[in-house]
């Protein structure tokens, strides 16, 4: 029987502050470990923000913890394992107009990462550079989407794939009239 679904996200601001203390480390130490900013960790804290599932890997790389007990996941293999609509986690853009549902396992995050994207009408999702050889592929399956990466721009229909460097400023933007989902594939490059 697969474990019970949870019903609210973790508290992950709550838990790397207490991991971190728990390790007598700084908010400096931490990040110099982990590589993930000071002011992106002290953000992280206070949950002004929802960190992307490679930064979530790389502190629970530097805490020494897995990603699973990180966010509270039993860590047992199911056979088939099945991951409820209501509990497959989400991050919005910083507009609010775009919603990526995670859909990658977790042991995954820091390699490859992929997610069910849906983004309104005048919505984008703008990114600052990823680690070096990093690449984004853009499935759409509604609507009409833009693409950005390194000053070069793409529009794309229904069916249509785009693979494009995410190691530098790159967005995703939907200047249509109706709303847009696409499948986001990110292949994590290394630095």
């Amino acid at each position: 029987m697969p474990p019970a679904a949870h019903s609210t996200p973790p508290n992950v601001g709550q838990y790397v502050r207490s991991q971190r203390r728990s390790r007598g480390l700084t908010l400096e130490e931490l990040a110099n470990r982990s590589g993930v900013s000071k002011s992106m960790l002290s953000q992280i804290e206070r949950d002004q923000t929802n960190p992307t599932l490679a930064t979530v890997w790389r502190l629970c790389d530097s805490l020494g913890v897995s990603v699973e007990s990180f966010l509270g996941q039993d860590e047992r293999v199911e056979a088939i394992e099945v991951l409820t609509a209501h509990a497959t986690p989400s991050i919005r853009s910083a507009d609010g107009g775009c919603e990526l549902r995670i859909l990658g396992p977790l042991n995954l995050g820091g390699q490859m990462e992929w997610y069910d994207m849906r983004a309104q009408c005048d919505a984008e999702l703008v990114s600052q550079p990823h680690d070096a050889g990093t690449v984004e592929h853009l499935t759409v399956l509604d609507g009409v989407l833009v693409v950005e990466s390194g000053g070069e721009r793409r529009t794309l229909e229904v069916g249509e794939t785009a693979r494009y460097r995410a190691d530098r400023p790159h967005a995703i933007r939907n200047e249509g009239d109706r709303p847009a989902r696409a499948l986001l594939v990110v292949i994590l490059g290394r630095s």
